[in-house]
């Protein structure tokens, strides 16, 4: 029996942008094996992302999110579950 599909939505606050996060959190959700995006937000301090996969994938997901990749500094982050949607072809960068 498949498991059922979640959806997370994040906001990482920090050194977030310019550091290279957004291709850290693709890199992440290709390796897991979830779909959705991740973009810069117009603050210039935080990233946002949506994903799709199973509570235990996207649980993996947002705690790779909290361990600061080289050069990035998260302080906090803010996420909520919500309902499974459509999904999405893949995890990609949006702009």
């Amino acid at each position: 029996m498949p498991e059922t599909q979640a959806r997370l939505h994040c906001v990482v606050y920090g050194r977030v942008q310019g550091v290279g996060f957004r291709a850290y959190a693709v890199s992440v959700a290709r390796e897991l094996g979830i779909t959705g995006w991740v973009r810069n937000r117009q603050d210039g301090r935080s990233v946002e992302t949506e994903a799709e996969g199973t509570a235990e994938q996207l649980e993996r997901f947002r705690a790779a999110l909290r361990i600061d990749p080289p050069g990035a500094v998260v302080e906090r982050m803010s996420c909520e579950w919500l309902e499974p949607g459509p999904g999405y072809p893949g995890f990609t960068i949006r702009r």
